[in-house]
């Protein structure tokens, strides 16, 4: 498939999206949106790509939604476009998808950042700067990213993040729980691969059922409810053919083939 607005790259079973407009700082439009949408379904109908890096061309990871090309003519018009009206579903297919790990090597701003947040993992470049500013445009975030922040931050953070709209930096955002880890810029590419093969690698059936538990489970109350969706998803598991092959290779002393016998 062509992009436009993004670059994509596939290596040792790493698929690496990048948002291509560095002269605007990769400012979001919604063709940016649907092509990463498309890479990302594209990567998960590959038996070759084991999990996904997010990352940005340039100085910017993504400047947040661009004003010229989205606002202004909404604004002037009075009315929401149809694309604002009837967005893809960027969230669910996240969740939904082979492992994803954000590589944030520069300013997330508004839907720069709100878009990383439903991502398995955010490794940030030191002086990489984060904001949820929406407020500052007369907005509310988006993405479920009111949801996405208060589980990762915490009620009060996510507050001041939201209500607010200030900017913090990589090593704040990490005391924050914002983003999990910070690093040199110039390791920021080779460490967020690290991690998505470190993920990507393991039974991808397995992988698929706990990032829904995850998703399903991290605010829910009923405990009973919880255990049965992990015992629902166990019993699946039991009859996988990646499970086998784990146990086979245990007792045979030698490393599981989980490519060899996914799908069988």
């Amino acid at each position: 498939m062509n992009f436009e607005t993004i670059l994509v790259d596939v290596e040792d079973g790493i698929m690496t999206i990048t948002m291509n407009r560095p002269e605007r700082l990769n400012a979001w439009t919604h063709q940016m949106g649907r092509e990463m949408e498309a890479a990302l379904k594209e990567g998960n109908s590959d038996d070759s790509v084991e999990a996904f890096v997010v990352t940005g061309t340039g100085r910017g990871f993504c400047a947040g939604a661009d004003v010229k090309d989205l606002f202004q003519a909404q604004a002037e018009s009075g009315e929401a476009s149809q694309d604002s009206r009837e967005p893809g579903n960027w969230v669910a297919t996240v969740r939904n998808s082979k492992p994803v790990v954000a590589a944030v090597n520069g300013a997330a701003i508004g839907v720069g950042l709100t878009q990383i947040l439903p991502m398995d993992y955010i490794i940030a470049a030191s002086g990489a700067k984060l904001s949820c500013r929406f407020i500052k445009m007369g907005l509310v975030p988006e993405l479920a990213s009111s949801h996405f922040l208060v589980t990762r931050c915490g009620m009060g953070a996510a507050s001041e993040l939201m209500l607010s709209g200030k900017t913090v930096t990589a090593e704040e955002a990490k005391e924050l729980r914002l983003v999990d880890k910070v690093v040199a810029p110039e390791e920021l590419l080779s460490q967020a691969s690290a991690v998505a093969k470190s993920m990507g690698e393991n039974p991808q059936s397995a992988l698929a059922m706990v990032k829904g538990l995850i998703f399903e489970n991290m605010t829910e109350t009923d405990i009973r409810l919880v255990q049965k969706r992990e015992l629902d998803a166990l019993m699946k598991c039991y009859e996988s053919a990646e499970h086998k092959e784990a146990i086979a290779a245990f007792l045979e002393k030698r490393d599981p083939d989980f490519k060899g016998v996914r799908g069988t």
